[in-house]
């Protein structure tokens, strides 16, 4: 049975009013959150599948990776059920460090966005991009749904609570 430990929750942010800085404000909230579920946490139960679907923590973080760089930098995903598991050759600081370099890469497009209403500009020939304000919303719900599996999922690791 895993030691509970328990860590003191963070609050949702405080952005400031315009529509753009709160999206951009709980989606940064929800990623911080999700590398704090997985940055430390033990090798190999990281990778190990704590439910019957297979899902473990290290490949949501990859998932999340994947989803951003489709989403923000324009990656073409040919296999989305293949990027919920991360490279066994990859440590968990590999991942953590890849997910982080993508939200900056992701975070200067965006601030290179000023219109929520016009579409990403993405390279992706062939397909219309969505909307600033839809992929922001669509990040912050695919963020966000697997930010709370990732907290089922660390406390069957290793009972670590909170945020």
């Amino acid at each position: 049975m895993p030691t509970a430990s328990r860590r003191r929750d963070t609050p949702p942010p405080r952005t400031a009013s315009s529509e753009s800085e709160v999206l951009r404000g709980f989606l940064d909230y929800l990623r911080a959150s999700i590398v704090a579920k997985v940055d430390g946490a033990p090798e190999p139960r990281v990778r190990t599948a704590g439910v019957p679907s297979g899902t473990n923590l290290l490949g949501l973080l990859n998932h999340l990776t994947c989803v951003e760089r489709s989403m923000f930098l324009g990656d073409r995903v040919t296999d989305w059920q293949a990027t919920f598991h991360a490279d066994p050759a990859d440590s968990v600081a590999d991942v953590v460090d890849r997910y982080r370099t993508t939200v900056e890469r992701a975070n200067d497009v965006l601030d290179g966005c000023a219109d929520l209403g016009a579409p990403l500009p993405r390279p992706r020939p062939g397909r219309p991009a969505p909307s600033v304000r839809w992929a922001l919303t669509h990040m912050i719900e695919e963020t966000g749904r697997h930010a709370g599996h990732a907290d089922i999922l660390r406390e069957l690791i290793d009972g670590a609570t909170g945020r």
